[in-house]
């Protein structure tokens, strides 16, 4: 849209520029001539401004547009850059919940272990008793 509005722009720029260069109002345009009266000129004249106003019209809007547009992509990155962080948080968070139950298990299996493997239960009640015996 703004480069159909520029090349209104310049086509109205163009029959202003034609309009003041002709001594006389006889123009040739495309191997045609025309010979325009007062009143003529005047529509010719309100046309090209028509023109004019059409073709900065078209570029402001398609300007405004693609600002709209460009504001609305930026901050739809900005709002998947920040889920995108809220995300990677709440992993961290959940990886160290992890971890800290992970080693809370093994603590007690641990403990666990550390009984069993120093003397079984067996042979505690006869390390004991051998010990009652020598004393």
């Amino acid at each position: 849209m703004i480069f159909l509005g520029l090349i209104l722009v310049l086509l109205a720029v163009g029959a202003g520029v034609v309009v003041f260069t002709e001594e006389t109002t006889r123009y040739i345009l495309f191997g045609y001539t025309f010979e325009l009266n007062h009143v003529e000129m005047f529509l010719a004249g309100a046309v090209t401004a028509a023109v004019l106003l059409l073709g900065l019209w078209m570029m402001s809007s398609g300007a405004r547009r693609t600002a709209k547009q460009r504001r609305s992509l930026r901050n739809a990155r900005a709002e998947a850059s920040s889920r995108v962080a809220r995300l990677e948080e709440e992993k961290r968070d959940l990886q160290r919940k992890l971890e800290r139950e992970h080693a809370a298990k093994q603590v007690p299996a641990q403990r666990e272990a550390g009984r069993h493997s120093a003397v079984p239960e067996s042979d505690r009640l006869v390390a004991r008793d051998s010990e009652d015996a020598r004393r």
